[in-house]
This record gives structure tokens, sequence and C-alpha cells, in this order.
């Protein structure tokens, strides 16, 4: 018998497949945190688009019952106290922006929103409260939408 046919039979993985099974699922993970970070991301600034949205048509009400925009004046930064005024005037204290039940109160949406004065009459503005991209997103009365930083 020839001694260098021989073969030996294997029951089971060797190490090198298990650790390039390991590194296929590492990269599978990573790029689904990724995606799965931006789809988080992407949802809170919609979200935030639709208060924008709520707060405008409040804008609406409120100036045909006092014939003028509840705004904050000139300028504004938004905070969770012009964030939680904005729900009491023009939301009807319905807790749609601020987690009251969170310590520190924060936002649902991530995003704190204030109003400020603008010549088509008022802004809604929307900061990141994060701040970590500094994502800015503005809505006049005349329906004019920008986003900065998103």
């Amino acid at each position: 018998m020839n001694k260098y046919l021989t073969t030996t039979k294997s029951s089971g993985f060797s190490l090198i497949e298990l650790l390039v099974v390991v590194a296929i699922l590492g990269v599978i993970s990573a790029i689904g945190v990724v995606s799965y970070s931006g789809y988080v991301e992407s949802t809170k600034r919609k979200s935030a688009e639709n208060v924008m949205r709520q707060v405008s048509l409040g804008q609406t009400e409120y100036y045909s019952e006092n014939s003028v925009y509840s705004t904050s004046g000139s300028s504004c930064t938004a905070t969770v106290a012009t964030s939680e005024a904005i729900e009491t005037n023009l939301l009807g204290g319905s807790q749609i922006i601020i987690d009251a039940n969170a310590s520190p109160k924060k936002s649902k949406s991530g995003y704190l929103i204030c109003v400020q004065d603008h010549t088509s009459g008022y802004e809604v503005k929307a900061v990141d409260e994060s701040n970590s991209k500094g994502c800015t997103m503005t809505l006049t009365a005349s329906s004019s939408f920008k986003k900065t930083n998103c």
C-alpha cells in the first residue's frame, strides 16, 4: 500500500472555517447597525417635520382667534421651555413634543421647537436636541420648508 495516498477523515470544522464565518457575521452586523441607526435618525426627523406642520396649523387657529401669531419675538432658541410653551399655546397641551415623564424632560422626537417672527408672519424652527449634527429645520407661514445640516 502507498503511504502517500492515505487520507484522513475529519468530522468537524477547522478553526479557519469558524473564523471566516465569524468575520462574515461581523461584517453583516456592522452593516445592519449603520442601516438601523440611519433609519432611526430619519424617522425622528420625519416626526419633527410632522410636529412642525401641526404647530403651523395651531398658528392658523391662534391667528383666527387673536389676530396675531404666537411667537417668541425676532429670534428664538429652541429649548424644553419653548417647546412646552408651544404645546400649551398652540397644541392644547397635547404633550407631543416633550416627554413630561422623562427626568430631565426631553423631546420625544429628538428635536426641540421654537417659533419666531418672520416676514411671512412666523417661522417654526426645530433643532436637533443632541446637536450631534447641528440639524436645523425651518417652516414658514408660507409653507417654505428648509433643512440645514440634516
